[in-house]
């Protein structure tokens, strides 16, 4: 079964490895070219994403770099790579294709600076996340104690995805944020978080979120990371669907989506360790829910809610 996933962190090891690693098959990356075959990823989703110990006058650059790298290395070097550059893009994959879409992981690169994410736009980033985990000049993230929302630059950037239909990214939001979000983007997401409910982590979204967030039409892609799949001991694909279940629970069968993390992670849930092993999930899903469920979770949810397909 066919299986869009929206987060993974190829990029900043490819950049970090200065050119030591090949994206068709290194097996340091989760994500690499041939994983992705063995797991029937249609699509991925690469993440800009900046340390936090990068000086800030050197984060545009850094970002242009994993940039460089999706060009050269993932999509140059692999003409069975096709880069998704408009949501209309996704109708066009033929077989033996893997769609590959470039978002961004907190718009610190841009410092304050909305000519910047101009360029990532044109270049092709289509899914915005305003921050990491720490506060940043558009908002507040989860590990930051002060626990504010967005700013007034951070909410002009929420403007700028609604006029060029670009997803708003709530994962890593501090909750104030996450609501603001969910009340001023025409196309939000959550690209790699889980329930709350099910695992208590400031980076998984709370019930009345997660319906908040189906009510406006937003998406949830659960991600794979133990320590937000169950608070403690080991990470089974069982406790995973626990979340997918949970979520269908508050309204959201056909808003669920996969969001790996791969490469952005060092731990990780037993059987679903590379992208190879996805089908692994789906296996499992399938002992839960109809075909056709579990078609939406791996595929088709996103695909059928993307921006300008008007429903």
């Amino acid at each position: 079964m066919n299986i869009i996933d929206l987060h993974c962190d190829a990029l900043l090891k490819l950049q970090e490895a200065n050119g030591a690693l090949r994206f068709s098959d290194s097996p340091e990356l989760h994500t690499n070219k041939k994983r992705l075959q063995q797991g029937k990823i249609k699509v991925q989703c690469f993440a800009i994403f900046i340390e936090p110990y990068i000086k800030g006058d050197q984060k545009f650059q850094v970002a242009l770099e994993q940039i460089d790298y999706f060009y050269k290395e993932v999509l140059g070097k692999n003409p069975d790579m096709v880069h998704i550059k408009e949501w209309s893009d996704f109708d066009r994959l033929k077989i033996g294709q893997i769609g590959a879409m470039l978002t961004l992981e907190g718009v610190d690169a841009i410092g304050n600076d909305l000519a910047k994410l101009h360029i990532l736009y044109r270049l092709g980033v289509r899914s915005v996340g305003l921050t990491w985990n720490q506060a940043n000049l558009a908002a507040d993230g989860a590990g930051e104690p002060r626990g504010g929302g967005l700013t007034l630059f951070g909410k002009e950037i929420v403007e700028f995805n609604n006029e060029h239909q670009i997803l708003t990214d709530v994962s890593h939001l501090s909750d104030k944020g996450i609501w603001e979000v969910i009340e001023l983007a025409r196309y939000p997401i959550a690209s790699h978080s889980n329930a709350r409910a099910l695992c208590n982590h400031p980076r998984n979204l709370t019930d009345e979120q997660a319906k908040a967030m189906f009510a406006k039409g937003g998406q949830i892609h659960v991600v794979y990371y133990p320590p937000f799949v169950k608070e403690s001991g080991e990470a089974a694909i069982t406790d995973l669907v626990k979340h997918i279940d949970h979520f269908c629970s508050l309204g959201g069968v056909k808003q669920i989506g996969f969001g790996s993390d791969f490469d952005g992670i060092s731990t990780f849930v037993t059987n679903l360790e590379n992208a190879s092993m996805s089908q692994n999930l789906i296996n499992e899903l399938l002992k839960h829910f109809k075909e056709e469920e579990v078609r939406g979770f791996a595929y088709e949810n996103f695909f059928n809610r993307r921006p300008g397909i008007g429903l």
